[in-house]
């Protein structure tokens, strides 16, 4: 598809933009715009997106991410929760980029509050891919969110800080390892895909940026109910990192002994840390959780909300 002939937004139309919106960037949303047309043609090449393709966008801003993703001839649905950015966002993509303009879909809300693809109301097909520059502050609560709300979801490219790209990309041992890590493998594999510089945003940032690619899994680890066990074990497992699991687990558990019955159950070494697990062996802890709590032998407690996503 040939570029438009206004095309992508650069360091003055976007300085433009804002200063029409009367639009700052804000830290409270996290918010940092790209300016560079390279840049964001990069970030959808990396994505994989293909004429046709329904992309899922959290927090496109000003439009800059948004209008190469229309330029590769997909449509876009792109959740914003500020609501200048999302009225301006349809002007902009009719004054840079008309020919793309029936393929963009807005929708005005905190993407951590979108349930399923109900809530997004397109008309087409579910989002297959999220290509997104998510926001600095909430970005690991986004992407486990939109996973979760949206099992169509298979492909994600998402720009997020580099230290944060690592937690996420972590294996298994290593320093980086943690929450993060073992829920976004509960999807699918993760890699990192490419670094960002700081000198394509506005305002520039103090912090590194890095792509991640999520691709999920040909089939679900389990159903919602193994989702939440083991994303509960992982929340307790990581909330006292230091600790053995059975150490760690203990007050969770009700005793030191329910812990150890459950972590011998799952066939985990009961002295082992929760950073040296795999996910495969948090979810089986899951699944005896599950099991644990139906025979009445564990109680039903939740994990610590400050520890969730963390």
């Amino acid at each position: 598809m040939e570029p438009s002939s206004i095309g992508l937004l650069g360091p003055v139309e976007v300085r433009t933009i804002a200063e029409a919106l009367g639009v700052r960037p804000t830290k409270a949303l996290g918010q940092n715009f790209v300016h560079d047309a390279g840049t964001v043609r990069r970030i959808v090449r990396a994505g994989g997106v293909e004429p046709g393709d329904e992309v899922l966008e959290v927090g496109p801003g000003l439009g800059s991410l948004t209008l190469a993703l229309l330029e590769a001839g997909a449509r876009v649905c792109a959740v914003e929760i500020d609501p200048v950015l999302a009225r301006a966002l349809p002007e902009t993509v009719r004054a840079r980029m008309p020919e793309a303009e029936s393929r963009l879909h807005v929708v005005t809300a905190d993407a951590l509050r979108i349930g399923s693809v109900d809530d997004l109301g397109v008309d087409w097909s579910a989002p297959a891919r999220l290509v997104a520059n998510l926001p600095y502050n909430v970005a690991v609560p986004v992407l486990l969110s939109m996973l979760e709300a949206l099992p169509s979801l298979s492909d994600v490219l998402v720009m997020v800080q580099s230290e944060v790209a690592d937690r996420l990309a972590a294996g298994p041992g290593s320093r980086t390892y943690g929450i993060p890590s073992v829920k976004a493998a509960w999807y699918g594999e993760v890699d990192r895909a490419g670094t960002i510089g700081r000198s394509v945003f506005w305002p520039v940032p103090n912090v590194d940026s890095a792509l991640v690619r999520l691709r999920r899994g040909p089939a679900p680890r389990g159903d919602e109910a193994l989702r939440a066990a083991t994303f509960e074990v992982v929340d307790v497992a990581f909330g006292q990192r230091r600790k053995t699991l059975r150490a760690a687990l203990r007050q969770w558990a009700g005793s030191a002994d329910n812990a150890q019955a459950l972590l011998v159950s799952a066939e985990v070494d009961p002295g082992a840390r929760g950073e040296t697990l795999g996910i495969d062996q948090f979810v089986e802890l899951g699944r005896q959780l599950l099991r644990a709590r139906a025979e009445g032998t564990l109680p039903a407690l939740n994990a610590p909300e400050d520890v969730a996503h963390a």
